[in-house]
């Protein structure tokens, strides 16, 4: 009997079971060596206490085997264990090119959201049920981290850059969403649901909503406002990088070295131009920071995003 005590969240995400797998394994490995070793002790307690008959004039005796076969497996169970969860971690972080994607942004206290339309929520994620979605998570201001327990995911909101987390959900239902890091005095306030709907329903969900303004529309509108395209348009006077197709290319820097235009790079760009200064170019541009906000910037990434005809998200490129 569970006495109404939900001792672990429903399984609702593709990869839900097989953390559930694994730290099922972990916890009974753990559980039946803490018992043996504790028999142990509890055994030789007993047999060798004060006023015992137990003999103990035996000599100390070693078996090199035995000690090479302890040692050898405690090692092969260390490696099945860590291969196991590695396996699990590149799984986490490989999302399908066709995943849907979405924009989040952790801000004391709420979560905000983005579809691809433009629709927006707070404190609220609708969803398609078996469909992979990707979350773009940014935060406005300090640490936040975005958990769902029922997907058995997590995913930490960093100021200054974007990380990203993906599920597939596979059963519909109303879940719920928490800030798992502690980011002021109204932290535990801060959360919400995931409501995961058949494709269709979803479909309708998002017809109800209407059409706003989509991240890359923001962003091609405020790429303009700002001034960009007065130096990477087409028809510039000023010397500067065609930003066309860039993302997920390499790019040759003054230093020598090439990185890659991930939306890391793409961030330092408009926040610290002469971080990473192209090959071939003077550095002067200006920097924005101080003078967009965290959701402008998550509009002007999604815009050079677009630029590209292909822009598939496979994890964070590292620079």
């Amino acid at each position: 009997m569970s006495f109404g005590i939900h001792f672990a969240p429903p399984q609702a995400s593709s990869v839900a079971g097989k953390v559930d797998t694994l730290f099922y394994a972990v916890l009974g490995f753990s559980a039946g060596l803490t018992l043996l070793l504790t028999g142990l002790i509890v055994f030789y307690a007993v047999k060798y206490r004060a006023g015992t008959s137990a003999d103990r004039t035996g000599a100390r005796g070693r078996s090199l085997p035995l000690e090479i076969g302890w040692t050898g497996a405690s090692v092969a169970v260390a490696f099945i264990i860590f291969a196991w969860g590695a396996e699990l971690f590149v799984y986490r972080d490989q999302p399908p090119t066709d995943a849907l994607e979405i924009a989040g942004l952790g801000k004391q206290w709420m979560w905000t959201f983005r579809h691809a339309g433009g629709q927006r929520e707070i404190n609220e994620l609708h969803v398609p049920a078996g469909k992979p979605v990707i979350v773009s998570l940014a935060s406005q201001d300090v640490i936040h981290s975005f958990y769902v327990p029922a997907f058995r995911l997590k995913q930490d909101a960093v100021p200054g850059r974007t990380t990203h987390l993906w599920f597939i959900a596979d059963k519909p239902g109303r879940y719920h969403l928490f800030c798992a890091e502690y980011c002021g005095t109204q932290h535990s306030e801060m959360g919400g649901w995931v409501t995961v709907m058949p494709p269709e329903e979803y479909t309708k969900w998002l017809a109800a909503q209407g059409q706003d303004e989509s991240l890359a529309e923001g962003g091609a509108r405020l790429f303009r406002a700002l001034g960009c395209s007065g130096c990477h348009g087409p028809s510039s006077k000023v010397r500067a990088p065609d930003l066309t197709g860039i993302y997920g290319k390499p790019v040759a820097l003054s230093n020598s070295q090439t990185v890659m235009a991930d939306e890391t790079y793409l961030r330092d760009s408009i926040l610290q131009p002469a971080k990473q200064i192209a090959a071939g170019y003077d550095p002067i541009m200006p920097s924005f920071d101080g003078l967009i906000n965290e959701s402008e910037l998550q509009m002007l990434v999604a815009y050079l995003k677009s630029l590209s005809a292909s822009s598939p998200l496979r994890g964070e490129a590292s620079q």
